[in-house]
């Protein structure tokens, strides 16, 4: 029997400009609109990314019409008020703490819920480490969608949370803009680490 192993080819030098090396963290935006089937589109290629055990408990608000953005206003920081307010959409991105509720459909092949039942400590540990992996799966599925992101902290999380994923199982992760980005509000880009001063290869 012949087992097909797909080639996985490396991407091109456009490609890892468009998802990292050019890509930026907008502040400034333009009135191009993101549409629904944009952000369901988004929603389909982030979930793609794993999680341990399937657990995928990130939960997602798509803040987009005016009423929701006021109702958010109230809850961000005064230095991310202005641009928040003024991106197409804000993602605001929980994590469900009872995500192991849903293991029996996503992680059939074993108990997984039992794993976390009972446990508050790993069930913090998990859904706060797996829900930050899909935010990043979020901003790099938005890049490559052709959207430009704005992640960002600054804002009262108790509010947040009480506006939007009232009831007390989602916790919020942190929140991000997204559209598409006006370069002139862009900073000088920061500087990184070279390799040896954040990596060692054991």
């Amino acid at each position: 029997m012949t087992v097909h192993i797909p080639v996985r080819r490396r991407l091109d030098d456009v490609a890892l400009d468009q998802l990292f090396r050019e890509a930026r963290t907008h502040n400034a935006w333009t009135d191009k609109p993101v549409s629904d089937e944009t952000l369901r589109e988004l929603a389909d290629v982030l979930k793609m990314g794993p999680t341990s055990a399937n657990c995928s408990p990130a939960r997602i608000v798509f803040v987009k019409s005016r009423e929701a953005k006021e109702k958010l206003k109230p809850h961000l920081s005064e230095g991310n008020r202005d641009k928040t307010m003024k991106a197409p959409v804000t993602a605001i991105l929980g994590y469900d703490t009872e995500f192991y509720e849903k293991l029996p459909k996503l992680f059939p092949h074993a108990d997984a819920r039992s794993w976390f039942a009972g446990n508050p400590a790993l069930i913090e540990e998990t859904a706060f480490r797996n829900s930050s992996l899909q935010g990043a799966y979020l901003i790099l599925a938005a890049r490559a969608l052709g959207l430009d992101t704005g992640p960002m902290s600054g804002f009262d999380k108790a509010g947040v949370e009480q506006a939007f994923f009232p009831g007390g199982k989602v916790k919020v992760n942190f929140i991000c803009n997204l559209g598409y980005g006006d370069p002139a509000g862009l900073f000088p880009r920061s500087p990184r680490f070279a390799f040896d001063e954040f990596c060692t290869i054991a």
